[in-house]
């Protein structure tokens, strides 16, 4: 087998797995980004809104003087949030519903995240 030979092989094979692999990647989801802000002790929105059943990415900035722990049991996320900082959660696919949010250092300031 001569080395164009050859050449010609690996690249079939190679286009080969790239057909393959192709649907798996087609499959995979996009993250919905999502802004959140805290400032004065409160988030801002204190109301969002994500699609269900696909993974989102939370952009969290905190506009405040001092460390903010961003909290959800029912997301299952816990997040400190240095001061003067943004921190990104990332979000599993979630089915339709309501998830309330909270800092944990100072639970007064509250939220909630709409899936529809």
């Amino acid at each position: 087998m001569s080395i164009a030979d050859t050449f010609r092989t690996v690249l079939l094979a190679s286009a080969l797995m790239a057909t393959a692999l192709g649907p798996t990647s087609v499959h995979a989801q996009q993250a919905t980004d999502i802004q959140l802000t805290y400032s004065n002790g409160q988030f801002q929105p204190s109301n969002l809104s994500a699609p269900a059943e696909k993974p989102l990415s939370l952009r969290l900035k905190n506009l405040d003087a001092k460390a903010m722990e961003f909290e959800s049991k029912s997301l299952r996320v816990e997040k400190v949030v240095a001061a003067k900082s943004e921190a990104i959660i990332n979000v599993r696919a979630l089915k339709s519903g309501r998830y309330e949010f909270y800092d944990d250092f100072n639970e007064k300031a509250r939220g909630a995240l709409n899936v529809q």
